[in-house]
Order: structure tokens, then sequence, then C-alpha cells
């Protein structure tokens, strides 16, 4: 993908984050936690970058970016903000339990690590059908702290599976920073290395090299060489969950947030791009406009849709299988 359609997909992600922030705070009708990507967007972008339609992208509670970059429906999401039927879980899921089949985008929990195994066990049965095809799982650097995590790295590996574990490493469990929760001298790709997993580390905020990452991870995926993990050093501006700033909190110095704003990645990239196009900013301007709108009218619509019936709560659990949204 040309880096200027990389640069696009970014700013449309994070313009869709900034509308649905604000209106969260503000109107106070979205009845669900939201745990932004704002500030990570280059992982998400770089990695589905890479992907075709029919390979399949899991992710945790911080999914907003990862539906969005696999092409997940806008109106179906908002919808789900909202608790509405028009919902891509039907109203029934909210923020962190996302989906979009016919985008490639498998599901998404707010388990911690949850869906590292589902991954894991979609690429298992991708092998044994012999399709072409490659799963992907987004975690948090928190998650490879579970159990599920190095029990479906061995998984994985012993049977050569189709899977790649993308960490967004942006350096919190909630509060608690890496150094607090990790020795010091590992790493979480070396610990993928440790199960014969070939990993990489790289700068999680250039959009162009978690690309070319992700390429070359994607390729050994699916030619049948077994699993790849990339871990992304990155950084969520935001706080863990809503659309406020937790260093007002003490939970992380001013200074840091802004250190790390800096390295801010749509910024990053259109520096890049600025030699071959010194209208860059200008296209921005454009498509920030285009794409808040597009969040705007997004959620107009989600605020009359209707709610799910109160009748039809249990469809689609329990043995139920009537149909739903999604």
């Amino acid at each position: 993908m040309e880096n200027r359609q990389l640069l696009r997909s970014m700013v449309r992600i994070r313009c869709i984050e900034e509308v649905i922030g604000d209106v969260y705070r503000d109107e106070q009708q979205m009845r669900t936690p939201v745990h932004l990507s704002i500030g990570q967007e280059a992982a998400a972008v770089g990695v589905c970058a890479a992907l075709r339609t029919e390979d399949v992208v899991y992710s945790g509670h911080r999914c907003h970016a990862h539906y969005f970059a696999k092409g997940g429906d806008l109106g179906a999401m908002v919808a789900e903000l909202y608790g509405r039927e028009t919902g891509c879980a039907a109203g029934r899921g909210g923020s962190a339990h996302l989906v979009d089949e016919s985008a490639g985008f498998g599901a998404s929990s707010a388990i911690l690590g949850e869906m590292i195994s589902v991954a894991t066990g979609a690429a298992w049965a991708f092998a044994r059908e012999e399709a072409p095809r490659v799963a992907v799982s987004f975690f948090g650097d928190g998650a490879s702290e579970e159990g599920v995590f190095h029990e479906s790295l061995n998984f994985a590996a012993l049977h050569r599976l189709p899977v790649l574990y993308v960490c967004e490493n942006n350096q919190y469990s909630l509060s608690s920073p890496l150094a607090a929760r990790q020795p010091p001298g590992t790493s979480i790709s070396g610990r993928a290395r440790g199960y014969g997993i070939p990993a990489a580390r790289l700068d999680g905020n250039d959009v162009a090299a978690v690309h070319a990452a992700a390429v070359t991870a994607v390729e050994h995926c699916r030619s049948g060489t077994g699993p790849y993990l990339l871990e992304l050093d990155t950084y969520r501006w935001r706080e863990h969950v809503g659309p406020g700033w937790d260093h007002e909190l003490g939970g992380r110095s001013r200074s840091e947030v802004l250190s790390w704003m800096e390295r801010c990645p749509i910024r990053r990239a259109a520096d890049a791009l600025r030699g071959a196009d010194p209208d860059v900013d200008e296209r921005i301007a454009v498509w920030e406009r285009e794409f808040r709108a597009e969040a705007h009218a997004a959620i107009a619509a989600a605020e009359t849709a209707p709610y799910p019936r109160v009748e039809d709560l249990l469809v689609g659990t329990y043995g139920d299988h009537g149909t739903c949204a999604g």
C-alpha cells in the first residue's frame, strides 16, 4: 500500500476516535466503556494493510483501530456504542466486543488475552483446511503476562500455524508501567523466540516500518512455515479507559505523555511524505473535515436507531440459534 494511503487510514482512525471521545464525554449517551487507540494508529494500519480480506483479525479491549483498519463498518460500530439493534453485535456487546465478518474482523473481547487463543484456534482451522489464510491477534503488553499467551505460542509453534501475534507494547497495563511487571533484560519478542517463533521488535509509531515488517511476517505465516510475532513499541495518549488524560490523576507524568505525542505516528508519516508531496498538510486538512463529518453522521444515525427488544435479548445464546445483527 502507498504511504499516502497508510497516512489517510491513520488520519481517519484518529478523527473518528477523537469525535467519539468528545461526544462520549459531552453527551453521556454511550453507556459503554471506551478504550481509545489515539496515538497507536500506526500499529493497526501498518499490519492490516499487509492482510487480505479473507485473513481474520482478532483483538482485545482496545480494538477500534484494528476494526477500522481491517475495514469494519463505521455505522455498525457507532450504533454498538449506543447499544442499538443496528450495532455490529446487535447492541449487546459495546465498545470492546466488535465484529464484522465481511471485513475479516473476527471478534474482540474485554477479557485480557482471550483472543490470543481464539486467533490460534482459527489458524489451526486454516492449517487443517490447507487454506491460504492468516489469523492475526492484536494484544497489549499486559496480555503477554497471561498464561494463555504462552500456551498459545507453544501450540502454534508446535503445529506451525499461520498466526501472526501483534503485541502493541504501549508501556502500561492500566497505570502499571512495564518495568514494574516484567524482569529487566527481557522482552516480549524474546519470549516468542524462546518458543522458536521468529519475532521482531520495532518502532510501532513508524507506519512504513510496521507495514514492511508485517508484509514479511504475513508472508512467513502464509507460506506454511509457522507463526510470527511483532512487538510494536507505541503509546496511548488518553487514559486507559475513557476520553480523558490520566496524567492529571497521577498515573503518568505530563512530560512523558508529551514526549510520546512528539512521536505522533501521523505527524511522522506526514513529514516523511512532505518532500515528495508538498501539499500533504492541506490534504490532511481535507481528510480531517471529511472523516469528522463521517463520524458525526454515524452518530446521528445511531442516536435514532432502535434499541434491541427485550424479547430478543437471549437470541444467539444458550443454544438459541436465532439471528441477530452482526
